[in-house]
């Protein structure tokens, strides 16, 4: 697998040297269902440990225990090998609405560049596509399936590298709990909505997991 893609907008920063070459390899830890159990059962303790009558701990408490049985029906659908598919490079890592600033109608400014990172290109795509259009508890996959059409007609991607992309992304959010760790372990209640409103939508996508990748994949 390559490195970089011709006309990528991070690309001529690392060609100048503003940020650091390209490595020749790129690999993506996939978690076992195994961490993630451990995970769960950590998490499990510490929401029951906050005490009785605490109306988040009490859903965190469900959601797990349906996280569980999720888990232990789709472990076989993880994804395979550490080398995800397609082109890769640098990317903002969070390329969403709420980080680009807009003045009369043309964008003025990137925000939050925290995540910069060296990603595969789909998976960039991948991840603003689902916060863009998972909302709700759902997904809008005609709005998923424009977007990535749209993305392809200036950067080339081939539906493989998206397909990868999209079954890696739902595996993450399968066995991440950040908005959790977060909770428990900083003290920070700033995403608890977050991860309520993101338990819905992986469940929605679980259960509708080849009509998503659909909506990556056939867009043309």
């Amino acid at each position: 697998m390559a490195p970089g893609l011709s006309g990528h907008p991070l690309g001529h920063a690392a060609e100048t040297g503003s940020l650091s070459a390209v490595p020749p390899t790129l690999t993506a830890y996939v978690v076992t269902p195994e961490q993630t159990s451990e995970k769960t059962d950590r998490l499990a303790v510490a929401a029951r440990a906050d005490g009785p009558g605490d109306a988040f701990d009490a859903a965190v408490l469900v959601a797990l225990a349906k996280r569980r049985v999720l888990l232990a029906e789709y472990a076989a659908l993880r994804p395979e090998g550490d080398v995800p598919a397609g082109p890769y490079g640098w990317t903002h890592g969070d390329f969403q609405y709420r980080n680009l600033l807009w003045a009369e109608g043309e964008l003025t400014a990137v925000l939050d560049w925290d995540r910069l990172g060296v990603r595969p290109y789909a998976e960039e795509v991948v991840r603003t596509a689902q916060v863009q259009f998972g909302v709700e508890g759902v997904f809008d996959l005609e709005r998923v399936a424009a977007f990535v059409s749209g993305y392809r007609s200036m950067v080339p991607l081939e539906p493989d590298a998206l397909l990868d992309a999209a079954r890696r992304l739902w595996w993450k959010r399968m066995t991440d709990f950040w908005q959790l760790e977060f909770h428990y372990d900083r003290g920070d209640h700033s995403c608890d909505d977050l991860f309520i409103a993101d338990e819905a939508l992986l469940h929605w996508w679980t259960e509708r997991l080849d009509e998503v990748e659909r909506a990556f994949g056939d867009a043309l």
